[in-house]
């Protein structure tokens, strides 16, 4: 299938992702990985919520860790405009069938809840409390030295109804791998913030998080992420790199906490501000596509990721696959 033509004018002014909830089984043990290790820098925790911001951000969070029985993602949040723009979400949900609410968040004004048609449970804001500047603060930088959270990849048993829908909402598409026997997009990658994607799709049973990312300062800054990993117990945390992405030329690291929620560690990825950037199409048998140095992904990059609370799960009917390593 093509993809659709740019929406430029969309019902509602999305600025970029925003945050996500994970639901962790051991808060202990999250916070030793996500602060102590990866750098995030906590904002605010008791004894059942951790919420974590990356060094440039001045909103209160961008994760939230939420102590639960069984591991799985709470929601996506997105920043939109102006609070105007809430209002304008909730008639364009509410015009589509699809579940709408205003509910109550710490740290933040007014908040719309829904679902996308395929039951990813999303939030939407525009005030969040905001916090000093610190990315200055030299001596707060540790593991990774996250900058910011830079998207979020989800499993999707229809990419091209996912693309439809979200490029109704804004998201415009700067890369695509297309099935070259079906015509079919088996993934994509959609942004809003000017970046290669906010958010992207990959083929397979959803909706589940395939991933969240982090932009990191450098590749070294990954390299001094692996070897504090492999020194410190997490060792079989890392899955996949380091590489260099064909699609988006991004330098990248895949690591899985205890879980299962997979984080990217990112950086070096272009810019697509302009309005008419054309789409990079990928074939999916291209091994360039996935590492451009041509290393395939392991089986697990696959087939494994987090599940959305409260979404039930669908299988693919497109069961073309890339190359995938032995």
């Amino acid at each position: 299938m093509a993809i659709p033509a740019p929406n430029l004018t969309p019902p509602f002014n999305i600025v970029r992702l925003s945050h996500t909830e994970l639901r962790v089984t051991d808060l202990a043990w999250s916070r030793g990985y996500y602060v102590d290790t990866l750098g995030l820098q906590v904002t605010y925790e008791d004894s059942e919520t951790i919420y974590m911001r990356a060094m440039e951000e001045r909103g209160h969070h961008c994760v939230i860790l939420k102590k639960a029985d069984v591991g799985s993602v709470g929601v996506l949040g997105f920043k939109v405009w102006s609070d105007e723009d809430l209002d304008k979400a909730e008639a364009w949900f509410k015009s589509r069938d699809l579940p709408t609410c205003w509910i109550e968040r710490p740290f933040m004004g007014r908040v719309l809840s829904t679902r996308d048609p395929f039951g990813v449970p999303l939030e939407f804001y525009n005030q969040m409390e905001r916090l000093e500047p610190i990315h200055q603060k030299y001596n707060l930088y540790r593991g990774v030295k996250p900058l910011r959270i830079d998207h979020f990849n989800l499993f999707s048993s229809n990419v091209d109804d996912s693309v439809k829908f979200y490029g109704d909402l804004g998201f415009r598409v700067t890369e695509y791998t297309e099935d070259a026997i079906t015509g079919r997009t088996w993934a994509a990658w959609m942004h809003r913030k000017g970046g290669v994607h906010d958010i992207a799709f990959t083929n397979g049973t959803g909706p589940r998080l395939h991933h969240m990312a982090f932009w990191v300062p450098t590749p070294l800054n990954i390299i001094d992420l692996l070897d504090l990993m492999s020194t410190t117990g997490y060792l079989e945390n890392v899955e996949r790199g380091p590489g260099r992405h064909g699609i988006s030329n991004a330098f990248f690291l895949y690591i899985r906490d205890k879980d299962g929620h997979r984080t990217e560690i990112y950086c070096s990825d272009y810019q697509t501000i302009d309005p008419d950037h054309e789409p990079i199409k990928w074939n999916l048998t291209d091994p360039q596509r996935q590492t451009l140095w041509g290393a395939p992904a392991p089986k697990s990059w696959f087939e494994l990721g987090s599940v959305f609370e409260g979404a039930d799960l669908v299988d693919s009917e497109l069961k073309s696959q890339p190359i995938i390593a032995p």
